[in-house]
């Protein structure tokens, strides 16, 4: 796995080489895939700000937000999980839309929820969501291969992660050459098997890149699995790691 120019290696086994160098580019740095829409500065007032935070969940409320008869709010979610009832005044909460507050939302703008990981775009309330499902700056999950491993981060987080705490072999460098060798491939660790007509088990091997899709395309592969005279070899470009290693082997 490389940590410098970041990419991951999901497979291990047989008798393989791994060949792997950054493609050329010439392409300028990348742009914010929002910027039409979000706006560098200052987020609205924290008061009117805070009157959109559920009382529940305390996460930004979103239409249909629902008041109980006394005023109190709270986000459609939390008013399943309240029995519908007023967690402050246990008053019958029925169906109340607060109409005012979802109007004033209209007109607020306010910060991607990762500004304190670099996102210092701000945006119409209505399009935050949207922008932070594929915010650039948005946590990554662990890509450690079979594993249900919880941990997110930036990149360097899940690189200390991997190797602290997986284990996981780690190269410096844009470029590597590295060669792994199993006479017993049922012993490899972190491989993935399939079955097939019979028992015999499929061999699959993957790279992901640590970064996102638009980086990882900067980047090939060059993957060689050899045993018993015979040699089998894949080019192509590395996945990024926002697909999780299931998404990717199913493909």
């Amino acid at each position: 796995m490389l940590s410098k120019k970041p990419l991951e290696s999901n497979s291990t086994g047989l008798d393989y080489e791994v060949k792997m160098s950054k493609v050329e580019a010439n392409n300028k740095p990348a742009r914010s895939g929002n910027a039409s829409i979000g706006k560098h500065g200052l987020h609205s007032s924290n008061g009117v700000y805070e009157l959109l935070e559920c009382l529940v969940c305390t996460n930004l409320m979103y239409p249909p937000i629902y008041q109980c008869p006394n005023g109190h709010t709270l986000c459609s979610n939390c008013k399943l999980k309240v029995h519908n009832t007023c967690p402050i005044c246990r008053y019958e909460l029925g169906n109340i839309r607060c109409l005012a507050l979802e109007k004033v939302a209209e007109s607020l703008e306010v910060p991607c929820r990762y500004q304190k990981l670099g996102c210092h775009d701000i945006f119409p309330y209505y399009s935050k969501l949207k922008h932070e499902q594929h915010c650039r700056f948005r946590s990554y999950n662990c890509p450690y291969a079979g594993s249900e491993c919880s941990v997110t981060g930036d990149i360097q987080t899940l690189v200390d992660h991997l190797k602290d705490d997986h284990k996981v072999d780690m190269h410096d460098g844009c470029t590597f050459n590295h060669r792994y060798v199993k006479s017993n491939p049922h012993e490899v660790e972190n491989a993935t098997w399939m079955l097939t007509l019979g028992t015999a088990p499929v061999y699959m091997a993957f790279l992901r890149f640590m970064g996102d899709e638009k980086e990882a395309k900067k980047f090939s592969y060059s993957l060689e699995v050899g045993a018993h005279s015979r040699k089998l070899t894949w080019q192509g470009i590395p996945r990024s790691i926002r697909d999780s290693h299931r998404k990717v082997r199913d493909s």
